[in-house]
């Protein structure tokens, strides 16, 4: 059985690639480098949008239910607006610090939702058991969209001098995306909960709900597995991936190579070729989720084997870095990127099979709010660490630390799964 290709399938492909439109990601590390920040400051910054994400995440969640999935989507992208535009126009830390929190807010809009509408869509179309595969191919769309903007964003910066025009950029598609949203289905919004007795009350209610989820997670000990293994593993990512940018532009530098340009001109070049190439190969992981999803031996395998071999590219990255050798750091960061692109539909694949599908839309939040804590502790602490002992041997640092999480990460297989089924129907 294959996925119908109808009109909200092209819609679901044209958001996850106008999001990933974001000309910043391949030089934001750069960019704050160039505007003078320390490696602590710059894991402060990403530590305050995590920090900010997790906060917003229950009030945002009252208006989403509120008002609807596609206006809350609407408020994101103008959150995102909001912030993209503080970063272009005023260059100074603590502006960055509310740029950041109003990206929480496009965040926290956002994180969830689209997921939840794509659910919502395959429900409706009877076909929830193709979730891998359509969440794949959206998310290669996406993929494909990191790859144009990296050659773009490298584009901008070599004509301009300068990182901050890839801000003013961005604006353009999430402009788009606004108009996309618009579009939308109203079938696709969800139940509305009206926000009856004042937003105090619902917000109360909210909390209540959301730490009554909590407990019942901590009461399932498969699934408080399967979601802290998601969490981590995305966690280790966000707090790392990002330092392949110093390193892809030391290696420019080195390079006996485009002489004849400025040194941010090849930088530029370097980077924004490189993350193409990263991003395509990305896209092609996402789209293949699936079939190692069918070859490997059972989700929970695919789940636990992804992650072991994330740690060991991670740490290759450190190391290699640590001693100067800079193409195989590069390799390992690509081989890095791949996996977590494969691992994230398997991982989705393996959380809607344990979370039922009254508390999908809980689970998952649950899920999002365990990485933003983990990811807000872990990039000051990586931040830091660059900032001591460099880049190298903090990369190297996190990937061991994250090894010896793995017997505690580590879920359970199918057969398992199954020799607890009722038990844990009678919960």
């Amino acid at each position: 059985m294959t996925i119908p290709k109808d009109l909200m399938y092209h819609k679901f492909r044209a958001y996850g690639f106008l999001k990933n439109l974001r000309f910043f990601d391949p030089f934001i590390i750069l960019f704050f480098r160039e505007m003078g920040l320390s490696f602590l400051e710059i894991g402060g910054l990403f530590s305050i949008r995590e920090i900010a994400t997790n906060l917003l995440e229950i009030p945002t969640g009252v208006i989403a239910d509120a008002y609807g999935r596609r206006k809350a989507m609407i408020a994101s992208f103008s959150f995102y607006l909001l912030s993209f535009a503080l970063f272009y126009l005023v260059p100074r830390f603590s502006i960055y610090v509310l740029a950041m929190i109003l990206f929480a807010f496009g965040e926290t809009f956002r994180s969830g939702t689209h997921k939840a509408m794509i659910l919502e869509h395959l429900r409706i179309k009877g076909i929830e058991d193709r979730k891998v595969e359509y969440y794949g191919h959206t998310r290669a769309a996406s993929q494909f969209g990191s790859a144009l903007a990296a050659l773009i964003a490298a584009g901008l910066v070599f004509h301009t001098g300068s990182y901050r025009i890839v801000f003013l950029a961005s604006m353009v598609p999430y402009i788009m995306e606004l108009f996309l949203m618009a579009s939308y289905p109203k079938e696709l919004d969800g139940a509305l909960i009206p926000v009856e007795g004042g937003w105090r009350k619902k917000l109360v209610e909210r909390v209540s709900v959301t730490m009554r989820d909590f407990l019942t997670t901590f009461r399932r000990p498969r699934l408080l597995r399967g979601l802290s293994s998601s969490a981590s593993f995305d966690a280790v990512f966000k707090a790392s991936k990002d330092y392949l940018q110093p390193i892809l532009q030391t290696q420019a530098l080195a390079l006996p190579i485009l002489l004849s340009v400025r040194a941010d001109q090849r930088v530029a070049i370097v980077v924004g070729a490189l993350y193409f190439v990263i991003y395509l190969g990305t896209s092609a992981a996402s789209a293949n989720a699936h079939w190692v999803k069918e070859r490997a031996r059972s989700l929970s395998f695919a789940v636990n084997l992804t992650y072991l071999l994330g740690v060991s590219l991670l740490v290759t990255a450190g190391i290699a870095t640590w001693f100067r050798v800079y193409p195989l750091a590069v390799v390992a960061f690509l081989g890095f990127y791949l996996l977590q692109n494969v691992r994230r539909p398997i991982m989705v694949g393996y959380l809607t099979d344990l979370i039922p599908h009254r508390t999908m839309a809980t689970g998952l939040s649950v899920e999002s709010q365990l990485r933003t804590l983990l990811t807000a502790v872990l990039a000051p602490l990586v931040g830091l660490l660059a900032d001591r002992i460099g880049v190298g041997g903090a990369l190297a640092i996190l990937a061991v630390a994250a090894a010896f999480l793995l017997p505690v990460l580590r879920v359970q297989s199918e057969g398992a799964r199954i020799s607890r089924h009722h038990q844990e129907e009678g919960e």
